[in-house]
């Protein structure tokens, strides 16, 4: 059965990969995203290389209304979202809490938890309504245990870990099913948006080892939102080979 799923921060990294992902399987998308240009790119490659309908909403998930207005806006034949993809997050900064910089936490906060409740709130009701659908969280090993200089950052996926586990107990009697997947390393933009910019310091990050790949993530977003109706994924960490926790890993 074909499915409308609908992607946040598509525009790169693991949104796009699982855009792709599920347009070559043949679904409907909703695209999200700030980038106009990036988005309508993505969507009009997409259409033409997999034949899939595929809509583009400009936006960004802190504004609350903005939010409400896109999801607000759409047809009949796209509001039967079948599955959420809530991938758009980010880390800002490198630092301890007494040398940390407020706007970074508030651009953090505003974009992992704020950005994921509003989006959830507004699509979740359409869910309810039809009894069935699907959310996934990107969440991250940093949902998991905090590491050293990341902490509001690791305070941010901690929070869609413990939001994941409270929209599964809000809408169990729904049908709807909800779904973590918490990556350790991926080399995406990530890096370069924490280091705001700093080639040198992102490209650090994933020396030495071979780090996940935005394809690997999409996979395993494939595979859970892919498994008979009776079966649901709760929470998976997926890690590079080379990667034991946040912060040991076995480089050469």
């Amino acid at each position: 059965m074909k499915k409308t799923v609908l992607i946040t921060g598509a525009t790169s990294g693991i949104g796009y990969s699982c855009a792709e992902k599920f347009a070559e399987q043949g679904h409907r998308l909703i695209l999200t995203g700030r980038r106009e240009e990036r988005l309508n790119e993505i969507a009009t490659s997409l259409k033409e290389k997999y034949g899939v309908d595929v809509l583009s909403l400009v936006f960004d998930v802190r504004q609350k209304e903005a939010v409400e207005l896109a999801v607000q806006s759409l047809s009949d034949t796209w509001s039967d979202i079948d599955v959420l993809i809530n991938n758009a997050g980010l880390a800002v900064g490198l630092s301890t809490i007494q040398e940390g910089d407020t706007d970074d936490w508030e651009r953090m906060i505003d974009t992992n938890v704020k950005g994921l409740l509003y989006i959830s709130r507004a699509v979740l009701p359409l869910m309810v309504k039809r009894k069935k659908g699907h959310v996934v969280n990107i969440g991250s090993i940093a949902g998991k245990e905090v590491y050293p200089n990341g902490g509001v950052y690791c305070a941010t996926k901690h929070a869609v870990d413990a939001l994941t586990k409270g929209i599964r107990i809000d809408t169990v009697h729904h049908g709807i099913k909800v779904t973590q997947i918490a990556p350790g390393a991926v080399e995406t933009e990530f890096s370069m948006v924490r280091f705001k910019g700093d080639k040198e310091k992102a490209d650090a990050v994933y020396k030495g080892y071979e780090p996940l790949h935005p394809e690997n993530i999409a996979d395993v977003v494939y595979f859970v939102t892919d498994l008979p109706s009776n079966v649901n994924i709760n929470d998976l960490v997926i890690m590079p080979t080379a990667q034991a926790s946040a912060t040991v890993f076995h480089k050469e």
